[in-house]
Order: structure tokens, then C-alpha cells, then sequence
């Protein structure tokens, strides 16, 4: 443990044998050992600690922090004691009681410039900016340190981004920060250079551009020195913020004569070009340009600086560099998107890029480079292109199109790479598409034989051969609608990375087709294998959360939505230690980024949607019926009035581009698709949050407590109103189910490798969402029927009782959605139908909801009922005739009883058609034997994971069915 280093006091000896313990996990003998120590060493507050990190680490935690508060409580001041307890309250998630534990030690200690640096950084944890700044100015009068001291400016800079009202951060906080560095700087106590950054930061943010150039152009500015060209960075971003374009374009020229390679400077070049041309800029006669040097302000000296830079690089004997010849191309899409004529003095496109194919054409970059320039280029000039371009590369020793070499091979990939970019391969029929496909998949294995030795982290060299083909070959699953395809690029991807087990767009591909074709079972694995870092967990797990659920993985996607939750609870904890972390070494300009960082996480709407649907899964996996329901909510902390997702700032952090994609720009991803898939996960996640905010609703009313006066939901006369949050949330519920349907009406179409499309449009052609607000709505109805009773309600009794068999036709028509086969071998060709594995789960789903509302319904009419048969007795009726709604509800339960057991016989019959299925038999007309093996394999992937999918659906409606018996009046 940490604190072990500290140990200082005689008791090192008597308490190390509790830290080993606790360091190699044996929690049990730690506590054995804590107890033995405190038999005889009753006011050893350390081994107490211990003993409750202990309890903490067994799930003790009542007990623990009844230990720990109860040393707290004794205001400790020993090393030890101080650190186990910070321990313990980090693992307890409570860092706020740490800044009290060390408060109260520097009280006790006032001139300890540890336990004062402890309370700056506890204060840290908690982002209490003020109090950080007072602790960083007591620490700098103990122990007159310049970093204590700019610790507490840091803090003044922290109060200010945080501010809500940002003139109070431009009149107060940001100025205090900037005279109390401006006091060190007049004193000449700056002295490292993090303390110019932050100056810097001040001044920036303060927007006295002016005074930050003079500092970075000042003796202060030769402090900077940790990163390249840090000076002249800050000075051109000032210069563009200061519209000094004349100083900006000399400073980029006179950067780009010293390095012709750094393309951010090539753009502020052309930019400030442009910028001068605008406002008709002409340098003075009798001095020079400006304190920066010459300034370049026509088109023709930008040209010939350009064409002189790329004379240099073709006179070199060493490796060319790519800038130069990259702005060649970058002015000439600029000239052209102005209509200027001197664009003709660069050349033709055509001719610029096979120069530049030459080059670099054996460099992976080439095709990246040139794909960002391609518009340039005539309709008519793209199979020019291609065809010159493949005259470039070099022949194999035959003659033929095989390499002889790796870069030989590469300059071959990036032809077939720019022919894809120009669409030349879409353009192809079937026919000429296979024939693609089968010279790519050629080229793949010849390439093979140069990566033989490679370790298995290595990719192969002809991977992007093998991820090409099956670009084509989803080409042809998509606009053929032939399956066979898909089986053929599935086979093909699960060879690629049989010999390149590292290669991450082989798993992503496969990922995204497994799950394309209703197989969420060998998606698990592949994810896993991404070995997903950090901020991916948010940027990509959407690609296995979207698809978790509604492929009827119920268990997997409980722990897929976990997996994703424990990164993004833990990044509060990393980030504090983050900024800590910051604070010790001096990277102030890096506090700001961290703090954005979590802000970032925290708003994130993969974040929502995960948390959501796992409070939605545990539901459906866990509670049974009313009773359980309340429990399950109670035990969630899930409530009916509030709403903590971030509506107002929620941020879409996924990475819609993760997948390598050389489609023309027509075919990709575009901000129109950006926009309506967020839209579309907006509406769809208010949905689920709602329709989770209703049980919580629903289970409330089930409770027989009465909420407290002072509830929101109390009228004025004292008496509460169960329904109001309930009604507000229906109302709610019907305007998002409007919206949602005009969206589901746009039919908006993504490309193959853009966002999955949301479950909104299935969830509506299904009848799940219709179904499920209805069911709510009774709820609804019921309560009101408790209130007036059932003598007097016969005109709510014949409503409800319509409300029930509306139901019931509703879930029998959501059930006749689920009918058909998964998956069949007829004509010796395999056809597959995911989206019946979403209905079916759309109606497991639904079918729980509808039963939590049986329940409460059951819960309210039993005692109503048994009131009404008093009633009669009391005036000697002796009819036995049932109230209208309980027959109602009789009917509905007979209703569902009926429609749960042809649900569970068509999943038993799809079950045992699936185990039948020999798919080992299917025709694969045109492959080879591996070829075939490989999508045979992921056939019975496929196979095995449809058969998953069906039995936990079969086992939650089974469960469901089962607890249907016990919903009698």
C-alpha cells in the first residue's frame, strides 16, 4: 500500500504484517491481525483504519465507516493514520471527509508543510477552488516556495473557468490572478516555465493579446523551451487573433524556409495570404515589411515560394519531404475555390498527383494525402488518373501485377485504394465486382508471403488488400440482397485476421456484420480483443451496447453496459489524480484540459444511454411482478421526478469515422447523417428514460407510504397526489412518441459504415412503444378507479375494460410480427431475419411492462373488490355479479395467458428448427475449400448465437408466464 512509505513511528513493525495483507489481498487476515494488534494497543487509531479498509475491501461497508469516523472523530495527526483514512475514503468514494480529516490536522499542526500540501491536493479532489487557493497562500507563507505560490494563482484561474457568470471571471478573478503574477514578475522571482504558461494562460483568456506577445517575445519567452517551436506557435496564434496577418504570413515564411515540412504552418501561410489579398494589403516603401520580416501578399509569390521549396526537396539526394508538394495542392484548391486564373501556373491536378504518386506512392500515407484532394479532378480524368498511376508502379519480375517487394506493393494497394476513392469500383457490375473481389483477395495472399516472419502484433502487409475485398463484397450483400456475400466477406475477414490476429479494422468490420446479421455472441469476444484504452470505452462502445439488447442477449449486454459504466464511474476518481498530478509538476495549461475532459465524460451520451439501458435490463432480468418492481426501484434509488441526464449539454463523443473507409465522397458519412443519427439517439434514449421513470412511477403508487407533506408532489391542502408525477410523465411520454414517429417517417438512410441506426424506427413498426404506453396509462386509470371505488366508476370500469382488450389485440399483433424463421436453407441458400429477433425482444420487453401493470392493478381491484362484497353483505345482496373491470381484468389475464404460451411455443419451435439447421450442407458456389471453412465457421457462429438469443428469451417469458398465475383478484 502507499502508506507503507510513510511509516515513520515505532508501530512500523506491530502494523507491517496487516499491510502485506492488505496488499495481497488476504482482507480476512488483515482484520484477524487489526483485531490481535487493538487486544493489546487499544489506541492504536492506524491498525483501526486498517482493519476498516479491511471491512470496506469484504463488503462491510456500514461498519467500516463507523470505524473510520469513529478515529475521524479523534482528530488524528499521525502519518500513518492519516493516509490509511485516505485510503479508505477514496475507496469509499466519499473525498470530501478526507479534506476534514486533514483540516483538523493543520489545525493542530499549523506550521506542517505536508499536511498543508495534503489539504491543497484533498481540496483538489473535490474541485473546491477557493479554499484551494487560501491552502496554496497558507502553504506559501509557511514554506515561501514558488510553486505553492502559483498553485494558489492556478486556483484563482480554476474559480474563474468555473464561474457561472463569466463577468465575474473577467472583472475579478482572472485580473487578482494577473497582478499577483505580475508582482513575481516585477520582484524577478519567475523561475521555471510553467510559471510563463500560466502567465500566458492569464493573459489569453484575459484576451490582452497585445500583453501576452510582449511576454512571449520577452525575456520571459526564452523559458519556453520544453516543446519545439513553442514561441513561435503562441506568437502565430496571437498574430491571428490580433488579425496582424502582414506579421502572421512573415513569421510562417520565414518558419517554413527553416522547416518546409510542417503543414500548420503552410495554413497559416495561405490563410494570412488570403487574408492581405482581401484587404488589398501593400507593404510601406521606405521600411521593412513589418517586425517579422518579408511579407508574401500575391498569389504569384506564393507560388514561386512554393515551387521553390519543392526545387529544393527534388534536388535533394535524401527522402523528399510531403509538404511541399502537398501545398502545391492546398493553394490550388484555394485558388480554385476563389476563381482565380493563377491557378494555372501550378499545373494540372492530374499531373501534380502523379508527381506526388511517384514520390510517396510506396508510403501508406499517399492515398490520405491525395483522397483530401481528389475534387480537383474532372469526371472524366478519374480512370486517367487510375490509368497513369498504375503505368507508375513498378511490375512484378514477370510482368505480371504482383510484387516483387513491399513497396512495390504498396504503391499497387494505393492505386486500388484511389480507384475505390474515385468510385471506379462501385461503378462495376456484379460480375466485374467478383472479379474485383477475386484479383484483390490474389494479391492479399501473394502479399502474405512478406510478412512470414512478423510477430503476431505485426500487421501483414497486404492486410488493406483483404479488408478492400470485403468492402466490395458488402457491396454486393447490400445491392444484390444475395446472403452469400456476406457469408463470403464474413469468411474472408475471419482469414485476414487468422493471419493478422492484431489487425483492429478486421475486428471492427466483423463486429459491426456479426451484428448486422443478428449474432451478438461472437461480438463479445472480438471487443474484448479491441482491448479498448480509456476514452474509447466512450468513442467506440457503442458499436457493442447499440446491439447488446436487442439481439436478446440479455445477460451479455448486462455486462457490456456494466464494463462501460466502471470506466466512466472511475473517470471522476482518474481525474482528480490527473489534476493533482498537474498541480505537482507545473502543467497548469493541462488542468484546464482535464477538467474538460471529465465534463466531457459526464455529459456524454453514451454515458446516458448506458446507464438507462442497464437499469432497464436489471428490471427486465430481475423483477417479477409489483412487488418485486418496488423493490428493484427502491434499491436503484430511481425516481419518478427526477431526471439527471444532461438534456442541455449532452455531447455526442462517438466516433462515427472509426471504421477505414475509401468510399468517394458521396458515399460517406456526411453532417446531415451526424445530425439525424443524434437526433434520432436523443429521442429514442428519452424514451427509455421515461419509460423507466414511469415503473419508478408505477412502483411508487404501489407502495402503501404515503410520501411526505412537503413532497413536491403535495397539494395545497396537504394531501398528496400520487398520479401527478405520473401524469406529467405520460404527457411527456405521448409528445416524444409523436416526434419519434415523424423522425421513424424520414426513413433517413446511413451509409454501410456510418452510425447503426437507432432501435426507434423498430420500436415503432413493432407496436412495442404504442403497447407500452397504453399499459402505462391504465396505471393511470386504476388509480383514479381507487379513488372513487367500484360502485360509482361504471363509465371508468367500461373505459378500462376497452383499455384491456385493446391491450390484448395489441400484444397479439406484436407477437404475429415475431413469426417467421431466423434463419432457413431453402433452395440450398441460407436467408436470414435479424429484425424478428428484435420484434421478439421488443415483445419480451413489453410484455414485462404489461405485467408490472397487471400487478398494480391487482394490487388496487383485490381490496376494492373484497370492500364491495362487504357492502353487499351488509345490504343482504346476494347477486354475484363481478364489477365490470374485474371480469375486464380476468379477461386480460386469460388474454395474456394465451398469448405468453404461443410466444413460448414459437420460440421453442424456432429453437429446435435452428439446432436443425445443417448449415455444414450450404452451396458456396465460387470459393475455394479454406475459403469456404472459414464461412462455415462463421456460420455456426451465427447458428450458435440465434440459439442463444432464443433461449433467454424463452427463459424470461417463461419466468413471466410463471408469475401471470399469481395476478388473481
Amino acid at each position: 500500500m502507499a502508506a507503507r512509505g510513510h511509516v515513520q513511528d515505532p508501530n512500523d513493525r506491530r502494523l507491517r504484517p496487516i499491510y502485506d495483507y492488505l496488499d495481497n489481498g488476504n482482507n480476512k487476515m488483515a482484520i484477524q491481525q487489526a483485531d490481535k494488534l487493538l487486544k493489546k494497543h487499544r489506541d492504536l487509531h492506524c491498525a483501526k483504519v486498517l482493519k476498516a479498509i479491511g471491512l470496506q475491501r469484504t463488503g462491510k461497508q456500514d461498519e467500516a465507516f463507523s470505524l473510520a469516523q469513529e478515529v475521524t472523530s479523534l482528530e488524528p495527526t499521525d502519518d500513518n493514520s492519516l493516509q490509511a483514512l485516505t485510503i479508505l475514503y477514496r475507496e469509499m468514494h466519499r473525498p470530501e471527509l478526507v479534506t476534514k480529516l486533514y483540516e483538523a490536522a493543520v489545525k493542530k499542526v499549523p506550521l506542517s508543510e505536508e499536511y498543508h500540501s495534503h489539504l491543497f491536493m484533498a481540496y483538489a479532489r473535490v474541485g473546491e477552488y477557493k479554499k484551494m487557493q487560501q491552502a496554496g497562500m497558507a502553504l506559501y507563507k509557511i514554506v515561501p516556495k514558488n510553486p505553492y505560490y502559483f498553485w494558489s494563482v492556478m486556483s484563482l484561474v480554476m474559480q474563474a473557468i468555473s464561474a457561472q457568470d463569466e463577468k465575474l471571471s473577467q472583472t475579478m478573478f482572472l485580473p487578482l490572478a494577473e497582478r499577483m503574477v505580475e508582482k513575481m514578475v516585477k520582484e524577478d522571482k519567475i523561475e521555471a516555465e510553467a510559471e510563463v504558461q500560466l502567465y500566458f494562460m492569464i493573459l489569453e483568456r484575459l484576451g490582452k493579446c497585445e500583453e501576452a506577445l510582449e511576454v512571449i517575445k520577452g525575456p520571459l519567452g526564452e523559458k519556453l523551451t520544453s516543446e519545439l517551436q513553442s514561441r513561435e506557435s503562441k506568437c502565430m496564434m496571437l498574430y491571428r487573433r490580433l488579425r496582424r496577418w502582414p506579421e502572421c504570413n512573415a513569421l510562417a515564411h520565414q518558419l517554413l524556409l527553416k522547416n518546409p515540412d510542417d503543414w500548420q504552418f503552410y495554413l497559416a501561410y495561405f490563410d494570412s495570404l488570403f487574408h492581405l489579398m482581401d484587404q488589398s494589403w501593400s507593404p510601406p516603401d521606405d521600411e521593412q515589411h513589418c517586425s517579422e520580416g518579408a511579407v508574401h501578399h500575391t498569389v504569384t509569390e506564393a507560388v514561386n515560394f512554393v515551387e521553390e521549396r519543392i526545387a529544393g526537396e527534388d534536388g535533394k539526394d535524401a527522402r523528399s519531404l510531403r509538404g511541399p508538394y502537398l501545398a502545391r495542392l492546398e493553394l490550388m484548391q484555394r485558388l480554385r475555390q476563389r476563381r482565380l486564373p493563377q491557378e494555372k501556373q501550378l499545373g494540372e491536378p492530374l499531373e501534380l498527383m502523379v508527381q506526388f504518386f511517384v514520390k510517396f506512392g510506396d508510403k501508406p500515407c499517399c492515398i490520405t494525402d491525395l483522397n483530401v484532394y481528389l475534387h480537383l479532378l474532372a469526371a472524366e480524368q478519374h480512370e486517367q488518373l487510375v490509368e497513369r498511376l498504375r503505368r507508375a508502379a513498378p511490375a512484378g519480375p514477370d510482368g505480371s501485377d504482383f510484387p516483387d517487394d513491399t513497396e512495390a506493393l504498396q504503391r499497387h494497394l494505393c492505386v486500388c485504394q484511389l480507384s475505390r476513392a474515385l468510385g471506379l469500383h462501385h461503378a462495376l457490375d456484379a460480375a466485374a465486382k467478383l472479379r474485383l473481389v477475386a484479383e484483390l483477395k490474389a494479391h492479399y495472399r501473394h502479399g502474405l508471403k512478406f510478412g512470414k516472419n512478423a510477430l503476431k502484433t505485426e500487421l501483414q502487409f497486404s492486410d488493406m488488400y483483404c479488408l478492400m475485398a470485403a468492402h466490395v463484397y458488402i457491396d454486393l450483400w447490400t445491392e444484390t440482397g444475395d446472403g452469400k456475400m456476406a457469408w463470403l466477406g464474413l469468411g474472408l475477414l475471419q482469414e485476414g485476421l487468422s493471419n493478422s490476429p492484431s489487425n483492429a479494422q478486421f475486428k471492427l468490420l466483423l463486429l459491426l456484420l456479426y451484428c448486422r446479421l443478428g449474432a451478438f455472441e461472437p461480438v463479445v469476444d472480438l471487443y474484448a480483443s479491441l482491448d479498448a484504452k480509456h476514452v474509447q470505452h466512450d468513442t467506440i462502445g457503442f458499436l457493442l451496447t447499440r446491439y447488446a439488447q436487442s439481439l436478446g442477449q440479455f445477460a451479455a449486454a448486462s455486462q457490456a453496459c456494466n464494463f462501460s459504466l466502471r470506466f466512466f464511474h472511475s473517470n471522476q476518481k482518474d481525474t482528480s489524480e490527473y489534476i493533482i498530478q498537474a498541480y505537482k509538476y507545473g502543467a497548469f495549461e493541462k488542468i484546464p484540459e482535464f477538467i474538460a475532459l471529465r465534463n466531457r465524460l459526464n455529459q456524454s451520451l453514451h454515458f446516458a444511454q448506458v446507464r438507462t439501458e442497464r437499469m432497464l435490463l436489471d428490471l427486465f432480468l430481475e423483477a417479477d411482478i409489483v412487488l418485486s418492481l418496488e423493490e428493484s426501484v427502491k434499491t436503484m434509488s430511481l425516481s419518478a421526478e427526477e431526471d439527471d441526464i444532461p438534456w442541455d449539454n449532452m455531447r455526442d463523443n462517438r466516433d462515427l469515422t472509426v471504421f477505414t473507409c475509401w468510399d468517394p465522397h458521396e458515399r460517406k458519412l456526411n453532417e446531415e447523417h451526424r445530425r439525424h443519427s443524434l437526433e434520432e439517439e436523443r429521442v429514442w434514449l428519452r424514451l427509455r428514460s421515461l419509460t423507466l421513470r414511469l415503473l419508478a412511477a408505477v412502483a411508487a403508487m404501489g407502495r402503501k407510504a404515503s410520501p411526505p407533506q412537503n413532497s413536491p408532489t403535495a397539494t395545497e391542502n396537504g394531501v398528496t397526489d400520487k398520479t401527478e408525477p405520473l401524469r406529467q410523465l405520460l404527457t411527456q411520454l405521448g409528445q416524444n412518441l409523436q416526434t419519434a414517429t415523424q423522425l421513424a417517417e424520414r426513413r433517413t438512410q446511413y451509409p454501410f459504415l456510418g452510425p447503426p441506426a437507432t432501435r426507434l424506427a423498430a420500436a415503432l413498426s413493432s407496436g412495442s412503444c404504442q403497447c407500452q404506453a397504453a399499459a402505462l396509462q391504465l396505471s393511470l386509470h386504476v388509480h383514479q378507479l381507487d379513488a372513487v371505488g367500484l360502485d360509482e366508476s361504471s363509465e371508468l370500469q367500461t373505459q378500462m375494460c376497452n383499455a384491456f382488450k385493446s391491450l390484448a389485440v395489441q400484444l397479439q399483433e406484436m407477437l404475429n410480427k415475431c413469426k417467421g424463421d431466423l434463419l432457413d436453407t431453402k433452395e440450398g441458400k441460407l436467408k436470414i431475419r435479424p429484425w424478428l429477433l428484435e420484434n421478439l425482444v421488443f415483445f419480451v420487453e413489453t410484455v414485462c411492462v404489461v405485467l408490472w401493470v397487471a400487478g398494480y392493478i391487482t394490487k388496487v381491484l383485490r381490496p376494492l373488490k373484497s370492500s364491495l362484497q362487504k357492502k353487499k353483505k351488509k345490504k343482504k345482496d346476494a347477486s354475484t355479479a363481478q364489477p365490470a373491470v374485474v371480469c375486464g381484468f380476468q379477461g386480460l389475464t386469460a388474454s395474456l395467458q394465451d398469448v405468453l404460451a404461443r410466444a413460448l411455443e414459437h420460440v421453442k419451435g424456432q429453437e429446435v428448427g435452428m439446432a436443425a439447421l445443417k448449415l455444414a450442407d450450404l452451396s458456396l458456389e465460387g470459393s475455394t475449400e479454406e475459403e469456404s471453412a472459414f464461412a462455415r465457421a462463421a456460420m455456426d457462429k451465427l447458428q450458435s448465437s440465434h440459439l442463444r438469443s432464443l433461449q433467454e428469451a424463452a427463459e424470461l417469458l417463461k419466468k413471466r408466464a410463471d408469475s401471470l398465475k399469481n395476478l388473481k383478484i
